[in-house]
């Protein structure tokens, strides 16, 4: 990925700029599925494990990406840029594949028309669904 794409979603989201920070989010950048913090060891063999969570956890808080827990795992994907510390907007279908063990977002599933009531403050929804991939189908 382009650093200065890089370096401008950071600055988006009001996060100081650092290489671990840059090298984290290239890699979640370049993910269509969701890495969970094992896999972000693996990927980022240099790092150590504390390092990458805490970046992971400083981006989630800032809005930048959001985690899903699936199967005693949380795993991580990018947000939509309207994503702030306040609230996350991310009303779509998280499909967890019981094949291949993979996490992907599915935008064209949207729960964006749920209305609570009034007394009612949300602080996150889940939305995941369970089966068989696309790919591991074939």
């Amino acid at each position: 990925m382009e650093v200065s794409v890089i370096e401008k979603k950071l600055a988006q989201k009001d996060i100081p700029i650092t290489p671990m920070r840059m090298i984290v989010l290239d890699a979640l950048m370049k993910s269509s599925q969701a890495i969970s913090l094992s896999e972000f060891e693996e990927l980022l063999q240099q790092s150590d494990r504390s390092t990458i969570y805490r970046t992971l956890k400083t981006f989630e808080k800032k809005g930048l990406i959001h985690s899903i827990q699936e199967n005693n795992t949380t795993q991580y994907l990018m947000c939509h840029d309207d994503c702030d510390e306040s609230q996350h907007h991310d009303y779509h279908l998280h499909f967890y594949c019981t094949e291949c063990k993979k996490t992907t977002c599915l935008e064209e599933v949207r729960f964006e028309n749920i209305h609570f009531p009034e007394d009612y403050l949300i602080k996150e929804l889940k939305f995941v669904a369970n089966g068989i991939c696309k790919d591991c189908q074939k």
